[in-house]
C-alpha cells in the first residue's frame, strides 16, 4: 500500500518554502495570463488549421475547435481549482500526489515528461522550418544536410536551427522568470497583433460559398478534426507548473488559466471561420495556411507579416513549454523521484539552471534528430491522460474533504469534472492505434525508473522510515 503514500496538501506547500529550493514569487495574473496565450496561440493557429480542415473537418472546422475548446474549458476550471489549492511547481504531477498517491502520481509526471519533451522538441522542429521560409526570402540558405531531422534518403541529418532556438531560450529561462515572462509577453503581442491583422483584412474576402458543403466528411470528420486540433489548445496547463513563482496564487492562478484559454478559444474559432471562408477547404492542406489565405487573395504584404508572426508565436511557444518541463523536473525531483541535481536551484537567480540545461541537451536531442511527425504522435494522448486525471482528482480532493474552502472551485461539482473527464476521453478514443501503444510502451519504461530509482529515494518514504524508527 506504501505505493499510494499521499502527501497532504499542507505538507506540499510547507516543501515549497524550504529555503535550499524556493523559487522567486515574480509573477501576476497578467504574467500569466500572457504565459498562457503565449503556449496555446502558436503551431496550432499557423500550423494544424489547414492539415485538419483539408482532410477531416472541411468548413465544420469551426466546430472542431469549439468541441476542443469545450474539453480545455472544463479541464481548466479544474486545473483552475487545483493551482489554487496547491500553488505548488509539478502541475498535474503534484495534484495527483495529493489526492492519488506517490505511484499514480510518478505515472502522471512521467506521462508530462513525454508531453512537455515532445511537444518542445515538435514545436522547435517547426520554428526550424518557418525560420528557414523566412531567411530563403533574403537568399539565405543552409546547407541541406543541416535543415532538418535525420533522413538520409532526403539527404538531411541534423536540424541546426531548431538546436540553435532551443539553446537560445533555455539561456534566457536561466537568467530568472521575470524575464522570461517579460520577453513573452513582448513576443505575445507581436502575435496577436498579426493574428487581429490577419481577421481585419480577411474578413473583407470571405466568400459564404466556400463554407458549402459545411460539412464534408460528416459528423466523425468533426470529432476527428478536434482529436487532432486539440494539439493547439495544449499549454493551458503549463500555466499550472509556475505556480510557486506566482504572487498570491489562490487568486491570480485561475484567471490566468481561464482567462488565457477564453482570449484564444475565441481567436480560434475566428480564424478558422475566416480561413474556411477565404480558400476552398480542399487547397489548405499546406504547412503555413494563414500565409497561404492571404497570398491566395494576393495580400503579399500581410503574408509577410503573418510569417513573422508565426515565428514570434512558435517561440512564446517553445518558452512555455520548455519552462514547464524544468519546473516539473524540479517538482519530481524535489520528492525524491529523480536525481537531486533537477531540484538545484542558483542562488542568485533563484532559477534551476542545471536542471535547465539538461532539459535543454534532452529536447535539443529530438528536436534536431527526430522527424516532427514522430514527435507530434504522442503529445495528444499524453496531455488528454492528464486532464482526465485531473477532472477525476477534483472528485477525490471534495469527497474527501481535503480542499479549502478559500481560493477558487469549480462550479457544479461533480458535473464538470465528469464533463472534462468525459470529452477528454472521447477526444483520446479517436486518436489512432499507434499512439495508445507507443504511449503504452512510454508509461512501462516509466515503471521501470520507478521501481529502480524512485521508490527507494522517495523522500516520503524516508520521512515515514525516520517516523517509524522514532516511535
Amino acid at each position: 500500500m506504501n505505493l499510494f503514500r499521499k502527501k497532504s496538501i499542507q505538507t506540499l506547500i510547507q516543501e515549497s518554502g524550504q529555503k535550499d529550493v524556493t523559487l522567486k514569487k515574480e509573477l501576476g495574473a497578467f504574467d500569466l495570463s500572457m504565459l498562457g496565450i503565449g503556449a496555446i496561440i502558436g503551431t496550432g493557429i499557423f500550423v494544424l488549421t489547414g492539415v485538419a480542415a483539408a482532410e477531416h473537418a472541411g468548413p465544420a472546422l469551426i466546430l472542431s475547435f469549439i468541441l476542443s475548446g469545450l474539453a480545455c474549458v472544463f479541464a481548466a476550471l479544474c486545473y483552475a481549482e487545483f493551482a489554487s489549492t496547491v500553488p505548488v511547481s509539478g502541475s498535474a504531477y503534484t495534484y495527483s500526489y495529493a489526492t492519488f498517491g506517490e505511484l499514480i502520481a510518478w505515472i502522471l509526471g512521467w506521462d508530462l515528461i513525454l508531453e512537455y519533451g515532445l511537444a518542445s522538441s515538435a514545436v522547435a522542429s517547426g520554428w526550424s522550418g518557418y525560420f528557414q521560409g523566412l531567411l530563403a526570402g533574403f537568399g539565405i540558405h543552409f546547407p541541406k544536410a543541416l535543415t532538418s531531422a535525420y533522413d538520409p534518403a532526403n539527404g538531411t541529418f541534423i536540424d541546426v536551427p531548431a538546436i540553435i532556438i532551443v539553446f537560445v531560450i533555455t539561456l534566457l529561462l536561466t537568467q530568472g522568470v521575470k524575464k522570461s515572462a517579460r520577453f513573452n509577453t513582448i513576443m505575445v503581442i507581436i502575435k496577436l497583433a498579426v493574428v487581429l491583422l490577419f481577421i481585419g483584412v480577411g474578413a473583407w474576402y470571405v466568400k459564404p460559398g466556400n463554407w458549402t458543403p459545411f460539412m464534408p466528411f460528416g459528423f466523425s470528420g468533426v470529432t476527428t478534426g478536434a482529436a487532432t486540433v486539440f494539439f493547439a489548445y495544449i499549454g493551458f496547463d503549463a500555466v499550472s507548473t509556475a505556480a510557486e513563482e506566482v504572487k498570491n496564487p489562490q487568486k491570480n492562478m485561475p484567471i490566468g488559466i481561464i482567462a488565457s484559454l477564453l482570449v484564444c478559444t475565441v481567436l480560434y474559432i475566428i480564424v478558422s471561420a475566416i480561413l474556411t471562408g477565404i480558400v476552398p477547404y480542399q487547397l489548405l492542406d499546406v504547412k503555413n495556411p494563414v500565409a497561404f489565405a492571404l497570398n491566395y487573395i494576393h495580400q503579399d504584404w500581410v503574408a509577410g507579416f503573418i510569417s513573422l508572426g508565426a515565428i514570434a508565436g512558435i517561440t512564446t511557444v517553445l518558452l512555455v513549454m520548455l519552462y514547464g518541463q524544468s519546473r516539473l523536473f524540479y517538482a519530481i525531483s524535489r520528492d525524491g523521484l529523480l536525481p537531486k541535481v533537477f531540484s538545484k536551484v542558483d542562488k542568485k537567480k533563484q532559477t534551476p539552471t542545471v536542471n535547465s540545461w539538461i532539459t535543454c541537451l534532452l529536447v535539443s536531442f529530438f528536436a534536431g534528430l527526430v522527424p516532427l511527425g514522430r514527435l507530434a504522435e504522442l503529445v495528444n494522448i499524453g496531455t488528454l491522460f492528464a486532464f482526465m486525471t485531473v477532472s477525476i482528482g477534483i472528485l477525490y480532493l471534495r469527497k474527501n474533504k481535503q480542499a479549502p474552502k478559500t481560493g477558487f472551485r469549480v462550479p457544479f461539482v461533480p458535473y464538470i469534472p465528469i464533463l472534462a473527464f468525459i470529452f477528454c476521453g472521447y477526444l483520446a478514443i479517436q486518436l489512432p492505434a499507434v499512439s495508445w501503444i507507443s504511449f503504452g510502451i512510454w508509461l512501462v519504461i516509466g515503471l521501470f525508473v520507478y521501481f529502480g530509482y524512485g521508490r527507494k529515494h522517495s523522500t516520503l518514504d524516508i520521512t515515514n522510515n525516520q517516523m517509524r524508527k522514532v516511535s
